[in-house]
């Protein structure tokens, strides 16, 4: 589904047959004002979503903007000022706060994790917990706020979990697996493999054949180990149990990448407000 897809379905899920409180209060030509204030610090995502949004309900309504994604924003703050029919601004308002506070509470998470690593090579990444069918937005705040993205889905990437080397019956027989379908199929994709144990890690180091590991759920001592014995053959990931208060440890590890499913299904939305504006006739 596209971004303008979801767009009209959300609208219509919103609307239904019709704005009736609206209908019963503004007379249809009326115009208006309305400006978008900041009543959180944290970093913007969204405006140009936001102005899509508007103009898939009104293409006449025009938006002023001032403050433009990733920006870091404070309390009292004017991001844009949009400008156009009364009725279509408020039948935009709630899916346009709806996706703006989300989006920029991801960004506002993922760039304090990032602030949190700042002198050490880790990248920080996103994971497949996103909220369905809003993935791409998701993950585009999460590059907002500085981070980088994992796969964006099952389909782009080989990644061997845990619940894959129990089925196939152990690391070496998922690893071979995974070379015969790339084979067979003619894929050209990267392959990753978590490991929950150095025992498990053993054999992917004699094994090899894969592109990264990820390390689940290490102590930040043995993710320190584990990261030496790997000696930079693979990429390593790190992954489970990381917050915005141990995070920095694990990145003094040396670990190449640290992935966070917090940062889109843990998030707190940023407050953010649509204010109409009162003005006098003929100055629109």
């Amino acid at each position: 589904m596209t971004i303008d897809e979801i767009i009209i379905k959300a609208l219509a899920e919103d609307i239904g047959d019709g704005d009736h409180t609206t209908l019963a209060t503004l007379q249809a030509d009326a115009s208006g004002k309305a400006k978008l204030l900041v009543k959180d610090n944290g970093v913007l995502c969204g405006v140009d979503l936001a102005e899509r949004i508007f103009h898939a309900v009104d293409p006449s309504i025009k938006l002023n903007i001032f403050i433009h994604d990733g920006a870091v924003i404070a309390k009292g703050d004017v991001v844009f000022e949009v400008t156009g029919n009364k009725a279509s601004i408020l039948q935009s308002e709630r899916l346009v706060l709806n996706f703006m506070q989300r989006l920029s509470g991801i960004a506002t998470a993922t760039a304090r994790a990032v602030k949190q690593t700042e002198g050490f090579n880790t990248k920080i990444l996103d994971t497949r917990k996103t909220t369905p069918l809003l993935r791409e937005l998701e993950k585009y705040a999460v590059r907002t706020g500085g981070g980088e993205n994992h796969r964006m889905g099952l389909y782009d990437m080989v990644m061997i979990k845990d619940n894959h080397v129990d089925y196939a019956g152990g690391i070496v027989q998922a690893i071979e697996a995974v070379e015969k379908y790339l084979e067979r199929t003619k894929r050209k994709l990267k392959i990753e493999i978590e490991v929950r144990n150095f025992e498990e890690l053993q054999h992917v180091l004699d094994h090899g054949k894969i592109h990264r590991i990820m390390l689940d759920n290490f102590s930040v001592t043995d993710m320190r180990k584990a990261v030496l014995l790997i000696d930079r053959r693979f990429e390593t990931e790190a992954s489970g149990g990381i917050t915005e208060e141990n995070i920095r440890e694990y990145a003094s590890t040396g670990v190449d990448y640290i992935s966070m499913g917090a940062l889109t299904h843990q998030i707190k939305s940023l407050d953010l407000s649509l204010k109409a504006e009162i003005v006098k006739p003929g100055s629109i």
